[in-house]
């Protein structure tokens, strides 16, 4: 399993206290934490500060899952590059886009919408509720993933409509927000997952570990497809011809 973590690596220079949350950056908790859930991953790290942002061409082409968190940079991102890394998706490469990626080049790209969202920074605690608890992505997974503090992401929420709705967060102002969704581009697999905000420890929650984890399994190449749950409607005891 080749994996990279891509972080702009601004904030942690920008803002101590987000240092102290993240020594080793947001690319860095998250590549420990793939590393230890996943033994057998090779899991590697880029920034926007490196030769060819981080991304050269021989790690892109190896990359079998890309990891994508931005929030400042978003227009700093070269078009090459993010013409790369969506041929790459479409040929089969997964893509998880993290919190404010949302935003990013490539995500837009391959949304074809302006995938804008209603916010508010407050601390507020976000409950993750799973939908879909028969989705790989949601293997083991508490109900609700219970966040003490983070970013409110709301609706609406300007994306196509997606394949698999696995997660919706719900916020102490009484928001929702369809917070870990999928979709098909080409042959790749493409997974949002909002929280982890750079002002929150959101990185080291083992159950928002938990969930990186098994996005990665699922969006490899060749991995299972899943067929959408279906429903199934149970008779109700007072129900009468």
């Amino acid at each position: 399993m080749q994996v990279t973590v891509w972080n702009e690596g601004l904030h942690e220079r920008a803002k101590p206290e987000m240092a102290e949350i993240y020594p080793d950056g947001i690319h860095g908790a998250i590549a420990d934490a793939l590393r230890s859930a996943l033994p057998d991953a090779e899991v590697r790290t880029g920034t926007l500060d490196e030769p060819h942002q981080g991304l050269p061409p021989e790690l892109l082409d190896r990359t079998e899952v890309l990891l994508w968190w931005g929030h400042r940079a978003h227009e700093q991102v070269e078009d090459g590059l993010v013409d790369r890394i969506a041929a790459r998706v479409l040929g089969g490469m997964g893509l998880l886009v993290l919190h404010s990626g949302h935003y990013s080049k490539v995500f837009r790209k391959l949304m074809g919408t302006t995938c804008s969202l209603a916010w508010r920074n407050e601390g507020e605690r976000e409950l993750v509720w799973t939908t879909d608890p028969s989705h790989p992505i949601a293997a083991g997974v508490d109900q609700p993933i219970v966040i003490g503090e983070q970013e409110m992401y709301g609706e609406p929420f300007d994306i196509p409509s997606p394949d698999e709705v696995v997660f919706i967060s719900s916020f102490a102002g009484g928001e929702v927000f369809r917070s870990g969704v999928t979709f098909r581009r080409g042959r790749g697999r493409v997974f949002y997952f909002s929280p982890g905000d750079e002002a929150y420890p959101v990185y080291r929650h083992p159950q928002i570990q938990r969930v990186l984890a098994n996005a990665v399994r699922w969006a490899m190449p060749g991995a299972p497809v899943v067929a959408p749950a279906r429903a199934v409607k149970t008779p109700r005891a007072d129900w009468h011809d």
